[in-house]
């Protein structure tokens, strides 16, 4: 039995990072979610609070932060356009001034340090599949920059702390996932096929519905973080981490429509600014060094994430109540609460 491991999870009242925390607490860790809760949701990780070992505390990462971890998940940033094109600059500031006080905390504590970056530093690529080697093509101007070019930032601050400070870090370019608890609004295309459908409302495609998609389900890339941030030192990154089975956009709605016996038709719409035309990844990297591949076929990832959608439409999900006691944290020295055994709070000097 492995020893226990006090371990930060930014973003973890998010869609992956509320998986992430239920796999690392069932490994026998100590997990402090963290989250500010501007796309994720405290009901996420409600079935998680009668766990002694789980720990919740709202706080927005670019503001310092004051604990004492072995490892830390940054998965903090809004992911969907929607979202991160609602503040751009906030976007911007979450990735740049996130990293920052991560990996400052990173360097006091000697933790490893994992990044959720994206196939967007990829842009809409000249190459195909992508590759890490690939130096994309982003538009840095862009409505879509404040993303793109954030986590292209990130992954900067990241390799140079590991190579001034001697970080161990591990970056994951993260390809189009989806699963249970996406949250119902955030524009992706298969959330909101699935929502139209389910509504018997017009399916929304953008452009002719050409456009490729390489749909990865959320237990496969949890399984990747994972093997990521457990492969021997110096497996640093980038890798990519999504599934290579590569899906027109209009086929993706054509089977959501069969599969929910949707009245809904399909609906074309103008093509937003710097849409990606295709996008699949090259997983040889994980492969080799992880030993890693997606195993979840789309029609039975879509099965679950169609059923789960289908309960929260009809009010049958969980939903906040007041009985989730959530921490509030200043950007001044905070008060903390304890009550893991390890002290996974500690207030202390700023990390960085």
């Amino acid at each position: 039995m492995h020893a226990r491991k006090r371990i930060l999870v930014t973003g973890g009242a998010g869609f992956l990072g509320s998986f992430l925390c239920e796999r690392l607490l069932s490994e026998g860790n100590d997990v402090l979610c963290v989250d500010n809760y501007y796309t994720g949701s405290r009901e996420t990780v409600l079935h998680l609070l009668d766990d002694p070992h789980f720990e919740m505390l709202r706080h927005d990462i670019t503001q310092p932060l004051y604990v004492e971890c072995d490892e830390i998940y940054n998965l903090a940033c809004p992911a969907s356009p929607v979202h991160y094109q609602f503040d751009p600059v906030q976007t911007l500031r979450t990735s740049v001034h996130g990293a920052i006080n991560l990996l400052g905390l990173a360097k006091r504590t000697k933790a490893k340090i994992f990044q959720a970056s994206t196939s967007e530093v990829y842009g809409d690529p000249a190459v195909h599949p992508q590759t890490e080697d690939y130096r994309g093509s982003v538009n840095p101007i862009g409505p879509r920059a404040c993303y793109d070019e954030g986590k292209r930032c990130a992954e900067t601050l990241f390799f140079d702390y590991h190579r001034r400070h001697g970080i161990d870090i591990r970056v994951a370019r993260i390809f189009n996932t989806y699963g249970p608890r996406m949250h119902p609004n955030d524009g992706r295309v298969v959330s909101n096929f699935i929502v139209q459908a389910l509504r018997d409302e017009p399916i929304t495609v953008f452009g002719d519905g050409r456009q490729t998609r390489s749909f990865c389900y959320v237990d496969d890339l949890i399984e990747g973080f994972v093997r990521l941030m457990g492969a021997p030192d110096g497996t640093t990154g980038p890798i990519n981490l999504g599934n290579p089975a590569e899906f027109e956009v209009v086929e993706l709605a054509e089977l959501v429509v069969e599969m929910t016996g949707s009245a809904s038709r399909i609906v074309h719409k103008p093509l937003p600014i710097d849409d990606p035309t295709r996008r699949r990844p090259d997983i040889s990297k994980a492969r080799n060094e992880l030993g890693w591949q997606p195993t979840v076929p789309l029609r039975e990832g879509l099965e679950k994430t169609i059923a789960y959608f289908e309960r929260r439409l009809s009010g049958r999900a969980e939903h906040l109540d007041d009985r989730i006691a959530v921490l509030s944290i200043p950007a001044a020295r905070p008060r903390i609460r304890r009550h893991v055994g390890d002290r996974l709070l500690d207030g202390m000097r700023s990390p960085t």
